[in-house]
């Protein structure tokens, strides 16, 4: 069984910055691919940020490119999410997954095999 089990969501105010963190455990933690989500009310789940098994590759969805940061901690098992120059538009529950295939791109959240709770973002003006 994999767990995920995501940290650090809060309110900030525009501009400002957080780090979420997204925790692995329950299968060797470099045998997946983890991409982080988010979801607004009344929207669908969308693609923020994904890295790669060995932490070689990522890719942002354009909202998120040159604000937020994904890396990967793999002795620690764990994947940051770091996010500045926060918008109210970036408020949703935000999510990680794993994903086991070594195919694909992880752009999409049917791609992913596990799902942590979430954690919420709130950004005000």
């Amino acid at each position: 069984q994999v767990q995920l089990v995501e940290s650090g969501g809060g309110l900030v105010q525009a501009g400002g910055s957080l780090r979420l963190s997204c925790v692995v455990s329950g299968r060797t933690f470099g045998n997946y691919r983890v991409g982080w989500f988010r979801q607004a009310p009344g929207k669908e789940r969308e693609f923020v940020a994904t890295i790669d098994r060995n932490a070689r590759t990522t890719n942002y969805a354009d909202s998120a490119k040159g604000r937020f940061s994904i890396s990967r901690d793999i002795p620690e098992n764990t994947v940051y999410l770091q996010m500045h120059s926060l918008r109210p538009e970036d408020t949703a529950v935000y999510s990680c997954g794993a994903r086991i295939s070594i195919y694909g791109q992880g752009l999409s959240p049917i791609e992913y095999d596990y799902w942590g709770q979430g954690t919420q973002v709130t950004v005000s003006s």
